[in-house]
């Protein structure tokens, strides 16, 4: 049977994985600070095994992570607080687990690794230049991965704005399709492209790769899912519009204007003034080494995604 930690089992990424898992006959740890909380939240009849720990305790997760063979590290600091204090000791224990089991990391990987202004489509050779802190620090967990290289064995998937089951911190759920639908609040710019990952697709995009057998996969690899690409800016709105069944359902611009206002005073309006270019260049992922390892992948239509993601 084959075994995966999970950190992040409760979030967006980490919960859809787990649940592909489990579908598939994995076993799998998930490691959590509350696992009665997370046993009641998660609803459904097949469960990972809850144990008690904190991915910022290097015990824990070495301990949690023993018998696996992959470590998924989905994990974010509570909050998404103390960012540039928490995150690299966090990747830096769940290094220190998997050398330990010999089990292969899975990252979850942004395009925030990128400057939009530069890199209109994204591939394995595309430069790092990220513009913002969270960026910076996306690179260098990259980058340590990379160093850890061929002693640990890592898998990076990266994707543009996930929407789904699952993604309740997302652009599309407090913004898109903020419940109750009562208008579409869109961060894009008209003529823009911009990459979506659907949960369901991505989470078994990562189960195919590390179905695969191991030769196949190189020691730190590096891929892009392309999920789908919205080319003008206007292709998500019209599937919402479609999936509620409601086409004359309003739309408004986001308030850059008022984040950027307020940005110099800190808190959401700062951190939301980072990911501002990436609404306003497009970028798409070239998933052509992805094909190539896995030939078509999962690619629910655009509508039933939509509909899925309103529904959850």
């Amino acid at each position: 049977m084959k075994t995966a930690l999970v950190l992040g089992a409760t979030g967006g990424v980490g919960g859809a994985v787990t649940r592909a898992m489990l579908a598939r006959g994995w076993r799998v740890v998930a490691l959590v600070r509350d696992p009665a909380r997370a046993a009641a939240a998660w609803g459904a009849s097949v469960a990972p095994d809850w144990r008690a720990g904190d991915a910022m305790d290097r015990a824990d997760v070495v301990r949690a992570a023993q018998g696996t063979g992959v470590i998924l590290h989905a994990v974010n600091p509570p909050g998404y607080r103390k960012w540039d204090r928490l995150v690299l000791p966090m990747l830096d224990n769940t290094l220190a687990a998997a050398r330990d089991a010999g089990a292969r990391i899975v990252l979850p990987g942004t395009v925030y690794n990128y400057d939009p202004t530069h890199a209109p489509v994204i591939d394995e050779a595309t430069p790092q230049h990220p513009r913002g802190r969270k960026g910076a620090i996306r690179v260098e967990m990259e980058r340590r991965l990379t160093e850890a290289a061929p002693e640990v064995r890592s898998l990076i998937v990266r994707a543009g704005d996930f929407f789904g089951p699952g993604a309740g911190q997302s652009w599309f759920a407090q913004a898109l399709a903020k419940p109750p639908l009562t208008r579409i609040v869109n961060p894009g710019t008209r003529g823009v492209g911009h990459a979506w990952a659907y949960l369901p697709d991505l989470a078994e995009t990562v189960l195919r790769l590390l179905e695969l057998p191991p030769e196949r996969l190189m020691p730190n690899e590096r891929l892009q899912f392309p999920g789908h690409y919205d080319a003008d800016g206007g292709e998500m709105v019209a599937a919402v519009r479609r999936a509620s069944g409601r086409p004359d359902l309003q739309e408004r611009r986001f308030p850059w204007i008022m984040m950027q206002a307020l940005s110099p005073f800190g808190g959401f309006p700062r951190e939301v003034m980072e990911v501002r270019p990436y609404w306003a260049h497009a970028m798409r992922l070239d998933g052509n080494r992805l094909t190539e390892l896995l030939g078509d992948g999962p690619c629910t239509s655009l509508d039933a995604a939509v509909i899925a993601a309103l529904r959850s």
